[in-house]
């Protein structure tokens, strides 16, 4: 099957929708979006977290791009996918079981075979970029992209599906522990332009900072604080490709206090300098 690429960015839903070659990624990066992945013919290969990934063709591949990944250059093998990033904040006003949202916050994709999900995914991706492209009913893709969402969970639970470290996708934790760790990544999403700290998330979903800080790890893997971070950086990513905005402008907008805070920070997450960054990448 041979696909055209396409990039495609649906403003009112805040979804884009990509259909072609993988394309080649120098470095790892990051981004605040829920990725899925459907590897049409070929093959994603993906130094993920420090981790490979392999996603064959037939399979679909489900992941927040908070955590650094990166596409390894394929060989001779000739792939076509589609992709779809949905901002992590509008996955989190789905109202996903805390367990499943818990889940997609862990730095272990989700990967299962198409045909588990029990329809024709091709035909309805091809359907989704048709329409974003055309400029159809936004709203009906959104809701189509929520359930594949949720079927594909569904799936990889049924199945026991494991990440690359070998944990079962739904080695979350109690329902408590991860409703609460959902809960404060809400917090951070919503909140993340502003001044907070890992005390402040604390205290929106009434736990002391220490019992938050430790419940947080434990259920998604990183600390508050580097989840915080992470949501600034990947902010200022989006800014910094998409707009002209100054790197003293996109340090502001993207919650950093100071340029000093925002320069080292990204630079840390990145390996770029702001301004390196955005040259790159254009």
């Amino acid at each position: 099957m041979t696909l055209t690429v396409d990039d495609v960015r649906l403003e009112e839903a805040a979804l884009w929708v990509r259909r072609g070659a993988p394309p080649v990624m120098e470095h790892p990066h990051r981004h605040d979006d829920l990725e899925l992945n459907l590897v049409h013919t070929g093959r994603l290969e993906y130094l993920f977290g420090g981790s490979t990934l392999r996603v064959e063709a037939g399979e679909v591949a489900l992941f927040w791009g908070g955590t650094p990944h990166q596409l390894v250059e394929p060989d001779a093998v000739e792939s076509a996918v589609s992709w779809v990033h949905v901002p992590l904040t509008e996955v989190l006003g789905w109202a996903l079981p805390a367990e499943q949202i818990a889940v997609l916050l862990r730095a272990r994709p989700v990967v299962v075979p198409a045909a588990a999900l029990a329809r024709d995914v091709d035909a309805l991706f091809a359907t989704w970029h048709r329409d974003v492209l055309a400029g159809g009913d936004h709203a009906v893709v959104m809701l189509e992209v929520q359930a594949f969402v949720r079927r594909t969970l569904a799936a990889a639970e049924a199945a026991g599906t494991p990440g690359p470290a070998g944990d079962a996708t739904g080695a979350a934790g109690p329902s408590g522990a991860a409703a609460r760790a959902t809960a404060m990544a809400q917090f951070v999403a919503e909140h993340y332009r502003s001044p907070i700290s890992p005390s402040d998330v604390a205290r929106a979903v009434h736990l002391s900072p220490s019992h938050a800080m430790t419940l947080f790890k434990r259920v998604v893997g990183t600390t508050l604080g580097t989840y915080i971070a992470r949501c600034r950086v990947a902010e200022a990513q989006r800014l910094l490709i998409t707009t002209g905005a100054t790197t003293v402008e996109v340090g502001h907008a993207a919650g950093f206090t100071s340029q000093s805070s925002f320069y080292d920070t990204f630079r840390q997450i990145c390996g770029y300098a702001p301004g390196d960054y955005r040259r790159a990448l254009r």
